[in-house]
């Protein structure tokens, strides 16, 4: 099945509508399609829908669902972020749970991932040049989506590594690092959370590989987690941006399926069909 559950459109900070995605899935042999628009996350993102937002994308989308359904799976969901509005609501069919924001140490909460220079600078002024008790921040957080029965997957794992192309930031096989990412990944599968492997910031030229990293993804994959494929879809044209690289790393990794979402709900599906 080629589905992609992480797109974002104009009713948030995506570049299109709902309607040219829909048809731009069709286009490139899509079985079904979900929406993840980002919810309610405001003031520290501005960009996160509001209530009316909220209101025009839940119609927008199931208006789309109403006239393409016959020949594209439409799911409605949506992008939670941790610092955000809690999406139990049952008019959703997926919860993606992410966290973009972490608290610092004079109380603020900072985006890990707006740009090179705003991360850098946090690392050195908020936390004294420690990466280390960055990513700690980071991953406490992280391990919170545990505590959400809502949320199905955990959005990007190592969001935090957005700008470590080329370890510009620090060694992604620094065993303290890991040892704070598979502490949180083991308490993610013990309340059996998917992990998806997003192509995002492949599609915008700040990595070469997706999230997660090998080393991490090769971690989930020994201790049992689930994965499904995304590309964090921001503007049509990257709608399946580099799935193939994703499955191979995924086979690479020892994954035999992903999971995929079906009117019975989150189910395996193959890598080698």
């Amino acid at each position: 099945m080629k589905q992609n559950l992480h797109t974002h459109c104009q009713f948030c900070d995506g570049k299109d509508t709902v309607e040219e995605l829909v048809r731009t899935a069709l286009d490139k042999g899509f079985d079904s399609l979900g929406f993840s628009s980002h919810g309610y996350a405001h003031p520290l993102d501005a960009c996160s829908l509001n209530d009316e937002r909220e209101a025009a994308y839940i119609y927008s989308v199931l208006e789309a669902r109403a006239r393409y359904g016959d020949r594209l799976k439409i799911w409605l969901g949506i992008e939670e972020d941790l610092t955000g509005r809690i999406y139990a609501d049952p008019a959703f069919d997926y919860v993606i749970a992410s966290v973009h924001f972490i608290p610092v140490p004079d109380g603020q909460w900072k985006a890990v991932d707006y740009s090179p220079e705003l991360t850098r600078e946090m690392i050195q002024t908020d936390f004294q040049g420690d990466f280390l008790a960055y990513a700690r921040a980071y991953y406490n957080e992280l391990k919170k989506i545990a505590h959400r029965p809502e949320a199905d997957i955990v959005g990007h794992l190592d969001l935090l590594m957005k700008y470590n192309e080329g370890e510009a930031l620090h060694p992604f096989d620094d065993p303290a690092y890991l040892d704070l990412a598979m502490e949180a990944i083991d308490e993610l599968i013990a309340a059996d959370k998917i992990f998806e492997i997003n192509t995002g910031a492949m599609s915008r030229g700040y990595r070469s590989e997706p999230y997660p990293q090998a080393l991490l993804l090769k971690y989930i994959q020994t201790h049992g987690g689930k994965i499904c494929i995304t590309s964090d879809c921001h503007a049509r044209d990257n709608l399946d941006c580099g799935f193939d690289i994703a499955r191979n790393r995924a086979k690479a990794a020892g994954f035999d399926q992903v999971m995929v979402l079906t009117e019975q709900g989150f189910v395996p599906d193959s890598l080698w069909d």
